[in-house]
């Protein structure tokens, strides 16, 4: 598995020796890193208007003076960033039933420290690849959503009845028009939602909900 050469792995653990070994690691992967100290260095980055529009994962410790990853970890899922930047957990033995509990509500993967290189490599690979595709599943669908916007209301009316599976007939009498008017507007939304059957716009109505 191949990473996007602008893929970014964001690392927060309060030891600077382990910092540098994640980023010495990841240098020799071809992985770009940005490292934080804590977690309130992380989130203050967050504020000043970060979203992960591009592949990247947050390598997070658990156990920090002052925030702790725990706390990070909440307030990211808080902020709807845990599946579009997938976190990895740098765990001790004992943290590991928490670690197992953070899996369980939303985050990626943990990693028992000392951790194996290619075994945490393989898995920020996977993280990355989980948030190329949630990243542009988000986009896919803020393209359909603009499509949406841009038909109008008696498009909308006849839209919603096509992906029904209704004839033009069908459509014309509960709407009280016309079935060339039908099939005029049928023929706008299929081009605006650059769509070539009934069945195809439905499965992308359905995507959007």
């Amino acid at each position: 598995m191949q990473p996007a050469p602008d893929a970014t792995v964001f690392i927060v653990d309060d030891d600077e020796s382990v910092r540098e070994a994640l980023a010495w690691l990841l240098r020799s992967r071809h992985l770009p890193s940005e490292r934080y100290a804590d977690a309130e260095s992380f989130e203050a980055m967050l504020e000043r208007g970060f979203a992960p529009t591009q592949p990247c994962c947050l390598l997070l410790d658990v156990r920090m003076p002052g925030m702790s990853g725990l706390a990070l970890f909440e307030r990211l899922a808080q902020r709807g960033l845990v599946e579009a930047m997938p976190v990895i957990f740098l765990t001790g033995h004992a943290d590991v039933p928490t670690a197992v509990d953070m899996v369980k509500r939303g985050a990626f993967d943990f990693c028992e420290k000392p951790f194996s290189d290619n075994a945490l490599v393989d898995r920020i690979e996977q993280a990355l690849q989980r948030a190329r595709e949630v990243q542009a599943a988000r986009r896919e669908r803020d393209r359909l959503a603009a499509r949406l916007a841009e038909l109008t209301e008696r498009e909308r009316d006849v839209m919603r009845l096509v992906a029904r599976g209704l004839p033009n007939k069908l459509i014309a009498d509960e709407l009280a028009i016309s079935v060339r008017t039908v099939e005029v507007h049928r023929a706008r939304v299929f081009d605006k939602m650059e769509v070539k059957s009934a069945v195809e716009l439905a499965n992308v109505l359905r995507d959007l909900v």
